[in-house]
């Protein structure tokens, strides 16, 4: 495809540790955990409890966990992010690179390579592979990647893909990777997506007024869903579950990965894993459309964790459905997306 303006393109994701040992985990723990849109304390507090409390006593279970999903490649979430880069490519004339928000390749590597296949380039196209909008994951990765840019004072331009979730395409990729799965019996789809605390819903309401203090604030129209992660994730569920034709008692939506004590979106994954079987749910299969590359998350919290406690609480049988990953429709979506920017 030809370009008159030499431009290059960034597909971004959240990031690993660089090896399952654990002064690696504490490593990416310490930058995950202290940036300041994940956890939005004073930065005194926020040290104290992340360095002196947390990453000591996660860091060996995260170290184990991690080393439950770890391939011989390394992190599936950098190996399966390098394998969408690399048919990525194949759509397109000009150069792809990578970056994590946490870890490695870091936004200076994937700037700078650009820079090395082409000096000159005038425009870097940045694609966020979160759908959603949220604080703690679309807005850090977003805002550090132009403060690396301000930073080394590159003369190109960054331009950012903005959330797509509920952009047809998406809709279809994710609707159509869920098919398959619904050919054998089950009883309901559980749409589970990463949690937030509700602060950062409330601090992110750019209308101050809306999200959390309306009856129903995510059905009824506002400026404020343009930022909001809870509205978005709704809008993902209720999207799919109607192209799949699914009626509304096999879908529910719940929220994971919850960290501290603090009341975060609800209902919570974990808890409703351990109630379903009670409720007569006993096939359950799982998405997780937060996620559009497997990670620990979904490999390790929800296959292997998640499996678990929904089986010994009753359940019969547990499917984890596959993040977008490298699927055919879900690659022809990123480049739509970027050309409508190109």
């Amino acid at each position: 495809m030809a370009t008159t303006i030499k431009k290059g393109i960034i597909l971004m994701n959240l990031g690993s540790p660089d090896s399952t040992q654990i002064k690696d985990v504490k490593k990416y723990l310490n930058e995950f955990l202290m940036d300041e849109k994940v956890i939005d304390i004073p930065f005194i507090i926020r040290s104290i409890l992340v360095k002196g409390i947390i990453v000591p006593f996660r860091s060996p279970k995260s170290a184990h966990a991690y080393q439950t999903i770890w391939t011989k490649d390394g992190s599936p979430l950098i190996v399966i992010t390098k394998q969408l880069q690399q048919v990525v490519q194949q759509k397109f004339d000009i150069p792809v690179e990578i970056a994590m928000r946490y870890g490695n390749p870091n936004p200076t590597v994937a700037f700078n390579n650009l820079l090395q296949i082409m000096p000159d380039i005038e425009e870097v196209i940045l694609f966020p592979l979160y759908p959603h909008y949220a604080m703690s994951s679309y807005e850090t990765a977003v805002d550090y990647m132009y403060e690396v840019h301000k930073k080394n004072k590159y003369g190109f331009k960054l331009t950012t893909v903005e959330p797509y979730y509920n952009n047809p395409d998406y809709i279809k990729a994710l609707s159509e990777s869920i098919v398959p799965y619904l050919k054998n019996d089950f009883d309901k789809l559980l749409f589970s997506y990463h949690g937030v605390p509700e602060r950062h819903i409330t601090k992110g309401d750019i209308t101050g007024c809306h999200c959390l203090k309306v009856n129903d604030c995510c059905t009824v129209a506002s400026k404020a869903h343009q930022q909001c992660y809870r509205h978005q994730t709704f809008v993902t569920t209720k999207l799919t579950a109607e192209l799949l034709a699914l009626p509304d008692n096999k879908v529910e939506q719940t929220f994971q990965s919850r960290l501290g004590r603090d009341k975060w979106l609800t209902p919570y994954t974990a808890k409703r894993l351990s109630e379903l079987p009670k409720e007569g749910i006993k096939k359950l299969l799982v998405v997780c459309p937060a996620f559009v590359s497997d990670c620990l998350e979904t490999l390790e919290e929800i296959a292997e964790q998640g499996k678990q406690t929904f089986l010994e609480a009753g359940g019969e049988s547990f499917t984890m459905i596959p993040c977008l990953n490298t699927n055919t429709l879900w690659v022809a979506t990123i480049e739509k997306l970027i050309k409508n920017k190109l």
